[in-house]
Protein backbone atom coordinates (compact mmCIF):
# COMPACT_ATOMS: atom_id res chain seq x y z
CA UNK A 1 0.00 0.00 0.00
CA UNK A 2 1.28 3.26 -0.63
CA UNK A 3 1.16 5.64 2.25
CA UNK A 4 1.76 9.28 2.95
CA UNK A 5 4.45 7.91 5.02
CA UNK A 6 6.05 6.28 2.18
CA UNK A 7 5.81 8.60 -0.68
CA UNK A 8 7.50 11.50 2.02
CA UNK A 9 10.39 8.93 2.49
CA UNK A 10 11.18 7.86 -1.18
CA UNK A 11 11.14 12.34 -2.06
CA UNK A 12 12.85 13.35 0.41
CA UNK A 13 15.78 10.95 0.01
CA UNK A 14 15.18 11.72 -3.62
CA UNK A 15 15.42 15.44 -3.06
CA UNK A 16 18.78 15.13 -0.85
CA UNK A 17 20.48 12.98 -3.20
CA UNK A 18 19.61 15.63 -6.41
CA UNK A 19 20.19 18.82 -3.72
CA UNK A 20 22.51 18.05 -0.87
CA UNK A 21 23.50 21.30 -0.11
CA UNK A 22 21.14 23.04 -2.41
CA UNK A 23 20.16 24.12 -5.77
CA UNK A 24 23.18 26.72 -6.88
CA UNK A 25 21.80 27.13 -10.15
CA UNK A 26 18.89 28.47 -8.95
CA UNK A 27 19.69 30.40 -6.35
CA UNK A 28 22.10 31.96 -8.40
CA UNK A 29 20.59 32.72 -11.35
CA UNK A 30 16.93 32.73 -10.05
CA UNK A 31 15.61 35.91 -8.21
CA UNK A 32 14.07 35.28 -4.61
CA UNK A 33 11.01 36.39 -5.15
CA UNK A 34 10.16 35.02 -8.53
CA UNK A 35 6.69 32.91 -9.12
CA UNK A 36 6.28 30.50 -11.75
CA UNK A 37 3.41 28.71 -12.83
CA UNK A 38 3.86 25.22 -14.44
CA UNK A 39 2.18 22.45 -16.22
CA UNK A 40 2.98 18.80 -16.43
CA UNK A 41 2.36 17.78 -20.62
CA UNK A 42 2.30 14.45 -21.76
CA UNK A 43 4.40 14.33 -24.54
CA UNK A 44 2.90 11.01 -25.55
CA UNK A 45 -0.37 8.80 -24.67
CA UNK A 46 -0.46 6.70 -21.65
CA UNK A 47 -1.93 5.71 -18.22
CA UNK A 48 -1.05 7.96 -15.51
CA UNK A 49 0.06 7.43 -12.11
CA UNK A 50 1.66 8.86 -9.41
CA UNK A 51 -0.40 12.09 -8.96
CA UNK A 52 0.47 12.17 -5.23
CA UNK A 53 4.26 11.48 -5.71
CA UNK A 54 4.74 14.05 -7.66
CA UNK A 55 2.85 16.64 -6.01
CA UNK A 56 4.85 15.54 -2.52
CA UNK A 57 8.01 15.68 -4.22
CA UNK A 58 6.99 19.56 -5.40
CA UNK A 59 5.59 20.57 -1.69
CA UNK A 60 8.91 18.69 -0.07
CA UNK A 61 10.72 21.24 -2.21
CA UNK A 62 9.18 24.25 -1.07
CA UNK A 63 5.61 23.39 1.44
CA UNK A 64 4.68 26.93 -0.16
CA UNK A 65 4.14 25.48 -3.65
CA UNK A 66 0.41 24.27 -5.06
CA UNK A 67 -0.31 21.50 -7.16
CA UNK A 68 -3.73 20.45 -8.69
CA UNK A 69 -3.83 17.14 -10.26
CA UNK A 70 -5.85 17.35 -13.58
CA UNK A 71 -6.19 13.68 -13.72
CA UNK A 72 -6.13 10.92 -11.50
CA UNK A 73 -4.05 7.48 -11.08
CA UNK A 74 -5.66 5.19 -13.75
CA UNK A 75 -6.87 7.83 -15.92
CA UNK A 76 -5.88 7.53 -19.74
CA UNK A 77 -4.23 10.30 -21.50
CA UNK A 78 -3.75 11.52 -24.73
CA UNK A 79 -0.33 13.24 -25.93
CA UNK A 80 -0.40 17.00 -25.04
CA UNK A 81 -2.68 16.62 -22.26
CA UNK A 82 -2.18 18.68 -19.11
CA UNK A 83 -1.72 16.09 -16.27
CA UNK A 84 -1.25 18.90 -13.45
CA UNK A 85 -0.63 22.63 -12.40
CA UNK A 86 1.62 23.57 -10.68
CA UNK A 87 2.21 26.95 -8.95
CA UNK A 88 4.59 28.43 -6.43
CA UNK A 89 8.27 29.68 -5.76
CA UNK A 90 10.09 29.47 -8.82
CA UNK A 91 13.57 28.26 -6.95
CA UNK A 92 11.63 25.23 -5.34
CA UNK A 93 9.31 23.62 -8.63
CA UNK A 94 13.04 24.01 -10.63
CA UNK A 95 14.64 22.56 -7.71
CA UNK A 96 11.67 19.68 -7.15
CA UNK A 97 11.34 19.58 -10.87
CA UNK A 98 13.42 16.35 -12.01
CA UNK A 99 12.74 14.28 -9.53
CA UNK A 100 8.85 14.78 -9.60
CA UNK A 101 9.11 13.82 -13.23
CA UNK A 102 11.45 10.94 -12.50
CA UNK A 103 8.62 9.22 -10.24
CA UNK A 104 5.83 10.09 -12.39
CA UNK A 105 7.19 9.15 -15.12
CA UNK A 106 8.72 5.91 -14.27
CA UNK A 107 5.03 5.39 -12.34
CA UNK A 108 3.47 6.09 -15.47
CA UNK A 109 5.51 3.85 -17.78
CA UNK A 110 4.72 1.01 -15.55
CA UNK A 111 0.64 1.59 -15.38
CA UNK A 112 1.11 1.97 -19.28
CA UNK A 113 2.52 -1.31 -19.92
CA UNK A 114 0.53 -2.84 -17.17
CA UNK A 115 -2.47 -1.63 -18.72
CA UNK A 116 -1.32 -3.37 -22.50
CA UNK A 117 -0.95 -6.87 -20.58
CA UNK A 118 -4.08 -6.61 -18.97
CA UNK A 119 -6.02 -5.42 -22.01
CA UNK A 120 -4.58 -8.43 -23.94
CA UNK A 121 -5.68 -10.75 -21.35
CA UNK A 122 -9.03 -9.19 -21.47
CA UNK A 123 -11.86 -12.18 -22.26
CA UNK A 124 -10.17 -14.70 -19.77
CA UNK A 125 -9.92 -15.44 -16.44
CA UNK A 126 -6.23 -14.32 -16.14
CA UNK A 127 -4.98 -11.74 -13.73
CA UNK A 128 -2.07 -10.12 -14.33
CA UNK A 129 0.58 -9.71 -11.38
CA UNK A 130 3.43 -7.50 -10.87
CA UNK A 131 7.27 -9.51 -9.21
CA UNK A 132 9.64 -8.87 -6.32
CA UNK A 133 11.77 -7.77 -9.65
CA UNK A 134 11.29 -3.98 -8.52
CA UNK A 135 13.87 -1.08 -8.39
CA UNK A 136 15.65 -1.14 -4.85
CA UNK A 137 13.82 1.41 -2.14
CA UNK A 138 10.75 1.95 -5.30
CA UNK A 139 8.99 -1.10 -4.62
CA UNK A 140 5.72 0.79 -2.92
CA UNK A 141 5.62 3.07 -5.68
CA UNK A 142 5.95 0.69 -8.54
CA UNK A 143 3.79 -1.74 -7.21
CA UNK A 144 1.16 1.42 -6.86
CA UNK A 145 1.68 1.79 -10.62
CA UNK A 146 0.97 -2.05 -11.50
CA UNK A 147 -2.45 -1.20 -9.76
CA UNK A 148 -2.86 2.33 -11.42
CA UNK A 149 -2.49 0.18 -14.81
CA UNK A 150 -5.58 -2.58 -13.78
CA UNK A 151 -3.00 -4.96 -12.58
CA UNK A 152 -2.80 -6.71 -9.35
CA UNK A 153 -0.03 -7.42 -6.95
CA UNK A 154 1.65 -10.88 -5.98
CA UNK A 155 3.86 -10.86 -2.48
CA UNK A 156 5.10 -7.81 -0.92
CA UNK A 157 8.12 -8.95 0.27
CA UNK A 158 9.61 -12.15 1.86
CA UNK A 159 7.38 -11.71 5.20
CA UNK A 160 4.41 -11.69 3.59
CA UNK A 161 3.63 -15.55 2.06
CA UNK A 162 5.55 -18.79 1.33
CA UNK A 163 6.98 -18.93 -1.87
CA UNK A 164 8.81 -22.17 -2.30
CA UNK A 165 11.16 -22.07 -5.49
CA UNK A 166 13.40 -24.57 -6.64
CA UNK A 167 16.52 -24.08 -4.67
CA UNK A 168 14.03 -23.95 -1.64
CA UNK A 169 13.29 -27.41 -2.60
CA UNK A 170 16.29 -29.00 -3.34
CA UNK A 171 17.52 -28.25 0.37
CA UNK A 172 14.20 -29.20 1.49
CA UNK A 173 14.60 -32.89 -0.06
CA UNK A 174 18.03 -32.87 0.48
CA UNK A 175 17.80 -35.15 3.63
CA UNK A 176 16.20 -37.63 1.29
CA UNK A 177 12.41 -36.84 1.82
CA UNK A 178 10.14 -37.29 -1.34
CA UNK A 179 8.58 -33.83 -2.38
CA UNK A 180 5.65 -34.56 -0.89
CA UNK A 181 6.63 -35.51 2.78
CA UNK A 182 8.69 -32.40 2.72
CA UNK A 183 6.24 -30.22 1.57
CA UNK A 184 3.27 -31.58 3.98
CA UNK A 185 5.88 -31.19 7.06
CA UNK A 186 6.52 -27.58 6.00
CA UNK A 187 2.80 -27.00 6.05
CA UNK A 188 1.76 -28.79 9.41
CA UNK A 189 4.51 -25.95 10.19
CA UNK A 190 2.64 -23.21 9.00
CA UNK A 191 0.20 -20.18 10.79
CA UNK A 192 -3.47 -21.57 8.67
CA UNK A 193 -3.72 -17.69 7.63
CA UNK A 194 -0.15 -17.76 5.73
CA UNK A 195 -0.40 -18.52 1.84
CA UNK A 196 1.74 -21.44 0.41
CA UNK A 197 2.81 -21.65 -3.18
CA UNK A 198 5.09 -23.94 -4.88
CA UNK A 199 7.01 -23.19 -8.10
CA UNK A 200 7.50 -26.50 -10.43
CA UNK A 201 9.60 -26.55 -13.37
CA UNK A 202 7.79 -30.16 -14.85
CA UNK A 203 4.61 -31.25 -15.18
CA UNK A 204 5.61 -34.46 -13.23
CA UNK A 205 5.91 -32.18 -10.09
CA UNK A 206 2.45 -31.54 -9.97
CA UNK A 207 0.84 -34.07 -8.62
CA UNK A 208 3.60 -34.81 -5.99
CA UNK A 209 2.89 -30.85 -5.13
CA UNK A 210 -0.93 -30.92 -4.88
CA UNK A 211 -0.66 -33.96 -2.59
CA UNK A 212 0.88 -31.37 0.05
CA UNK A 213 -2.22 -29.48 -0.15
CA UNK A 214 -0.71 -26.55 -1.52
CA UNK A 215 -2.53 -22.88 -2.22
CA UNK A 216 -1.05 -22.04 -5.75
CA UNK A 217 1.39 -23.46 -8.21
CA UNK A 218 3.42 -22.07 -10.28
CA UNK A 219 4.06 -23.18 -13.44
CA UNK A 220 7.61 -21.83 -14.18
CA UNK A 221 8.79 -21.85 -18.07
CA UNK A 222 6.22 -23.85 -19.32
CA UNK A 223 5.47 -24.16 -22.86
CA UNK A 224 1.88 -23.40 -24.14
CA UNK A 225 0.88 -26.91 -24.44
CA UNK A 226 2.71 -27.72 -21.07
CA UNK A 227 0.21 -24.94 -19.33
CA UNK A 228 -2.80 -26.15 -20.79
CA UNK A 229 -2.00 -30.02 -19.79
CA UNK A 230 -1.15 -28.11 -16.32
CA UNK A 231 -4.38 -26.45 -15.91
CA UNK A 232 -5.83 -29.96 -16.54
CA UNK A 233 -4.10 -32.02 -13.95
CA UNK A 234 -4.89 -28.99 -11.50
CA UNK A 235 -8.57 -29.28 -12.32
CA UNK A 236 -9.24 -26.29 -9.48
CA UNK A 237 -7.27 -27.73 -6.41
CA UNK A 238 -4.97 -24.85 -6.42
CA UNK A 239 -4.60 -21.28 -8.00
CA UNK A 240 -2.87 -21.76 -11.35
CA UNK A 241 0.19 -19.23 -11.56
CA UNK A 242 2.00 -18.93 -15.16
CA UNK A 243 5.54 -17.20 -14.74
CA UNK A 244 8.38 -17.05 -16.86
CA UNK A 245 9.01 -15.86 -21.01
CA UNK A 246 5.77 -13.45 -20.35
CA UNK A 247 5.73 -10.58 -22.51
CA UNK A 248 3.25 -8.74 -24.59
CA UNK A 249 3.60 -10.42 -27.38
CA UNK A 250 3.07 -14.17 -25.88
CA UNK A 251 0.32 -13.25 -22.57
CA UNK A 252 -2.83 -13.53 -24.73
CA UNK A 253 -1.56 -17.02 -25.55
CA UNK A 254 -0.56 -17.79 -21.88
CA UNK A 255 -4.03 -16.52 -20.39
CA UNK A 256 -6.33 -18.67 -23.05
CA UNK A 257 -4.64 -21.89 -21.59
CA UNK A 258 -7.00 -21.07 -18.42
CA UNK A 259 -4.89 -19.98 -15.44
CA UNK A 260 -5.68 -18.31 -12.49
CA UNK A 261 -2.54 -15.83 -12.75
CA UNK A 262 -0.09 -14.64 -14.83
CA UNK A 263 3.10 -13.01 -13.36
CA UNK A 264 5.35 -10.70 -15.52
CA UNK A 265 8.73 -9.52 -13.77
CA UNK A 266 8.68 -6.81 -17.43
CA UNK A 267 5.96 -4.48 -15.78
CA UNK A 268 8.99 -3.35 -13.56
CA UNK A 269 12.01 -4.41 -14.29
CA UNK A 270 12.60 -3.33 -18.35
CA UNK A 271 9.57 -0.86 -18.70
CA UNK A 272 10.71 2.68 -20.44
CA UNK A 273 9.30 5.64 -18.47
CA UNK A 274 6.90 7.87 -20.31
CA UNK A 275 7.59 10.94 -22.07
CA UNK A 276 6.24 13.69 -19.55
CA UNK A 277 7.38 17.17 -19.27
CA UNK A 278 7.01 19.99 -17.18
CA UNK A 279 6.07 23.53 -18.85
CA UNK A 280 7.13 26.44 -16.81
CA UNK A 281 5.79 30.41 -16.77
CA UNK A 282 7.81 32.37 -14.81
CA UNK A 283 7.00 35.87 -13.30
CA UNK A 284 8.80 38.71 -11.31
CA UNK A 285 7.76 42.07 -10.62
CA UNK A 286 10.79 42.58 -13.06
CA UNK A 287 10.34 40.79 -16.39
CA UNK A 288 7.76 37.77 -17.26
CA UNK A 289 8.80 35.05 -19.44
CA UNK A 290 8.75 31.30 -19.86
CA UNK A 291 11.07 28.29 -21.28
CA UNK A 292 11.13 24.27 -21.51
CA UNK A 293 13.71 23.25 -18.80
CA UNK A 294 15.54 19.81 -19.68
Amino acid sequence: MLTTQIIDSVVRSALAEDAPWGDITSELLIPESATAQAHLVAREPGTFSGGAVFAAAMTAADASIVVELLVVDGDAFSAGDRLASISGPARGVLQAERVALNLVQRMSGIATLTARFVAETAGTRARIVDTRKTTPGLRALERHAVTSGGGHNHRFSLSDAVMAKDNHLAILTADGSDLTTALTRARAALSHTTHLEVEVDRIDQIEPVLAAGVDTIMLDNFSIEELRQGVAIIAGRAIVEASGNVSIDTVRAIAATGVDVISAGALTHSVRSLDLGLDIEVETTQTRGSWQPK
